[in-house]
């Protein structure tokens, strides 16, 4: 079994990894910088082997360090499921850790969390939002077993899997809304593939007067103020039904795909979750 020296020696050197830098990590840490350094001196004191090539630019990895990368998400990944197992309750039988993006929590996320919660009582759920290179850092990791994304990354041990074809339609709060082009459209960035077809479809649209990268920040104030963008037909799905906001017809739509990715092979607890989520996948009214 790992000594608490271990693990973190194994977080540190994790946190330089992702933040690429001794000054982030300490950051994310919270302790100084030199215990950073002394933590790495001691690590690669005890490896026998440099695990980081220093540059101003930050650091890379070395040979060595690219082997140990994965033996210290072991041991951090072992570390925390076992803390989870020993403290869970003795009404429940394991843990599943599940990660999606904020916009997928109420697409899919809250319904299926219900429904496990219902169908595998004795399944305790730790449910975290954040953005898709850090779910997927957080699974090629081990802390999380699922993740529902709109852009999965192909890793090794991972296996990806579209749920659903998510619709972006252009709605207003006044049916005769002008549009792209107007003062109080908003541009909500749905990522990489949404603004290449939004600059086909639309080549003479120039900056816009604000932008929101965040998809429900940005339907609080088109509900607030008014005007004209971009958003997931299922979600402002009831606000079409109350009037509250209106489609504009013949505006162009655009497809965004979500996908749930998950380490193979996976176990019995695993497979319960990804068939409760297909499940919803199928029920979902706009597919």
């Amino acid at each position: 079994m790992f000594n608490v020296m271990d693990i973190e020696l194994a977080r540190t050197f994790l946190e330089i990894v992702e933040t690429g830098n001794f000054i982030g990590a300490s950051k994310r840490l919270n302790v100084t910088q030199s215990t950073i350094s002394m933590r790495i001196k001691s690590l690669e004191e005890t490896l026998g082997r440099p695990l980081f090539i220093r540059g101003r630019s930050g650091v890379t990895l070395t040979a060595a360090g690219l082997q140990f990368r994965r033996y210290a998400s072991t041991i951090v990944r072992s570390w925390r499921q076992a803390r989870q197992k020993i403290a869970l309750p003795p009404e429940f039988r394991a843990v599943l850790n599940v990660g999606g993006q904020f916009s997928l929590w109420h697409r899919l996320m809250l319904s299926w969390s219900g429904w496990m919660r219902e169908q595998a009582p004795d399944i305790a759920l730790r449910v975290e939002t954040g953005p898709a290179e850090w779910l997927m850092q957080r699974l090629a990791e081990g802390t999380l077993d699922l993740a529902l994304t709109y852009a999965p990354q192909s890793r090794p041990g991972v296996e990806i899997e579209q749920l659903v074809e998510e619709t972006l339609v252009l709605v207003a709060t006044d049916p005769a809304h002008t549009g792209v082009g107007s003062d109080s459209y908003l541009f909500v960035d749905w990522g990489e593939e949404f603004e290449t077809g939004h600059g086909i479809a639309y080549p003479d649209f120039e900056m816009h007067a604000i932008a929101f990268s965040h998809g429900t920040t940005a339907l609080d104030y088109l509900l607030e103020y008014g005007g004209a963008g971009y958003f997931p037909a299922r979600v402002v799905l009831p606000y079409l039904r109350n009037h509250t906001l209106h489609r504009l017809g013949g505006a162009p739509e655009f497809s965004r795909p979500a996908f749930v990715v998950f380490r193979s092979p996976h176990d019995d607890i695993e497979g319960i979750a990804l068939d409760g989520l297909r499940q919803f996948s199928r029920e979902d009214p706009l597919n």
